[in-house]
């Protein structure tokens, strides 16, 4: 339970640290928050808790491919509060676009035997 602790503490610190230097300047928060920080995280804590080579790389693989999903979000999110629709909207539009595609992936992957 206390490594379980340590590693939810560590991983909020980071995203607060995200949101903060997002606060004072965009651009920079926006690059901290595009590397794959929760990623590699993940992988030092599965490898950790397992030393499974076969699980990390099954993780990272399919890591990749759900990465390919979300990224319309990153345009859409912007593109509607431009266009004045107010942020919890465009938040959940982003957000039910990135299901639907995940879900379209999923079924994807599985058409064309990738495992995720």
């Amino acid at each position: 339970m206390t490594w379980f602790i340590v590693k939810a503490l560590l991983s909020g610190v980071i995203v607060a640290a995200v949101s903060e230097m997002a606060r004072r300047s965009p651009g920079f928060g926006a690059l901290i928050a595009s590397l794959p920080l929760i990623s590699v995280l993940g992988m030092m804590w599965l490898w950790h808790d397992t030393h499974d080579p076969d699980r990390l790389a099954a993780h990272a693989g399919a890591t990749f491919w759900y990465v390919l999903p979300s990224l319309p979000m990153f345009l859409l999110v912007p593109m509607l509060i431009r266009g004045g629709v107010h942020f919890w909207w465009a938040l959940g539009a982003g957000c039910a676009l990135t299901v639907l595609l995940y879900t379209m992936m999923t079924m994807l992957a599985a058409w064309v035997g990738l495992s995720l």
